[in-house]
C-alpha cells in the first residue's frame, strides 16, 4: 500500500448514496460518466477492512475522486463484549488508508459469550436504555474514538417491539452520549418512521426532541410491510418513502444542511437509477446551502 488520501470537511458534503460492491464495479469500469456535483459515497467498513486486493484497489480509486464515509456494522457499541482490538486496528488502517470524511457505526449489541462460545449476531439487538447502559455504551464509545483516531458518528436504532426498562428516552439518551464523548449522531430518518409506527409513537415528536447540534449526518432509506404482522420492516430494498422524505426536511428544518444518504441494501437497481432517487436528497438541501 502506498499514501493515504487526506479527508475532506464533512460538512461540504451534499447528497450521498450508500455505495454496494455492485456499483462499486460499476464505478471502477467507468461505465456512469455523469455524476451530480457534490456528490459523495459511503461503504460498509467490514466489507474492506483487508490487506488488499482488487475491492480495496477499487475502493482508493474512489475515494482519491469523490468524498468517501466508512459506515461500520460490527462495533457493538451498547455491548457489554468489547470490539475485539484486532477490529480496531484493521478499522484504523482503513480509515488512514482511504481518509474518510465521516465514519459511523450503531447502537446496538451483537456479541455474547455462551459458555465457551463466543457469538457476533448479524443484526442490531436492542437494549433498556438504563444509567448504565449509557455508561457503558460511552465507555465503548470513547474506546473506538481512541482506537481509530476520528470521532465516531452513533446511529439510532430501529425497534420492532418496546423491551421495556428504559430510564430514558431514546433522544436524551443520544444527547447525554454526545455530550459526554464528544461523537456525533448519525439520525436514520427510516429507523424513525419504522419505529414510530411499530411502537405507536409519533414520529415528529420524535425528530423535534433530537438534538440538532450533534447531527452529523443523516440516513434516508425504503422499508415493507411485514407480510405476517402490522410491522414496518427496515429493509433497505425499495425506494424512500414520501413520509420518510418529509421527516427527513422537518430535521433538516432545526439542523440546517447536513450530510444526506440514500441507502439501499436490497433489490439493488442500476447505480443511475439510485442516483436518479439521490436527488430529491439534493433538492432538500440545496435552499439550505443557498441560506
Amino acid at each position: 500500500m502506498h499514501g493515504t488520501i487526506e479527508p475532506r470537511p464533512a460538512m461540504r458534503l451534499g447528497a450521498g448514496i450508500g455505495l454496494r460492491l455492485p456499483h462499486l464495479a460499476e464505478l471502477a469500469a467507468g461505465a456512469v460518466p455523469d455524476l451530480p456535483p457534490g456528490l459523495w459515497f459511503e461503504v460498509h467498513a467490514e466489507n474492506f477492512m483487508v490487506a488488499g486486493g482488487p475491492r480495496l484497489a477499487a475502493l482508493r480509486d474512489v475515494a482519491a475522486r469523490w468524498p468517501l464515509s466508512l459506515h461500520g456494522v460490527g462495533l457493538a457499541l451498547a455491548g457489554t463484549q468489547r470490539t475485539p482490538r484486532a477490529h480496531l486496528q484493521r478499522l484504523r488502517r482503513l480509515c488512514d488508508l482511504v481518509g474518510p470524511v465521516l465514519v459511523s457505526d450503531h447502537l446496538a449489541w451483537q456479541r455474547v459469550v455462551l459458555g465457551a462460545s463466543h457469538w457476533h449476531v448479524p443484526d442490531f439487538l436492542p437494549f433498556p436504555r438504563t444509567r448504565t447502559a449509557l455508561a457503558l455504551v460511552i465507555s465503548n464509545v470513547t474506546r473506538a474514538q481512541d482506537a481509530i483516531g476520528r470521532r465516531l458518528l452513533v446511529e439510532n436504532p430501529s425497534h420492532y417491539a418496546d423491551i421495556g426498562g428504559h430510564d430514558l428516552p431514546e433522544a436524551e439518551f443520544l444527547a447525554e452520549l454526545a455530550q459526554a464523548t464528544g461523537c456525533g449522531l448519525l439520525i436514520d430518518i427510516n429507523n424513525i418512521h419504522v419505529s414510530a409506527h411499530n411502537l405507536g409513537l409519533d414520529a415528529e415528536a420524535l425528530i423535534d426532541a433530537l438534538p440538532a447540534e450533534a447531527v452529523g449526518e443523516i440516513h434516508v432509506a425504503g422499508h415493507r410491510a411485514d407480510s405476517g404482522s402490522t410491522l414496518l420492516i427496515d429493509s433497505h430494498d425499495a425506494p424512500v418513502s414520501a413520509a420518510v422524505w418529509a421527516l427527513a426536511a422537518r430535521l433538516l428544518a432545526r439542523t440546517g444542511p447536513r450530510p444526506l444518504l440514500l441507502e439501499r441494501d436490497a433489490e439493488l437497481p442500476p447505480l443511475a437509477e439510485l442516483l436518479a432517487e439521490a436527488q430529491l436528497a439534493a433538492r432538500l438541501l440545496e435552499p439550505l446551502h443557498a441560506g
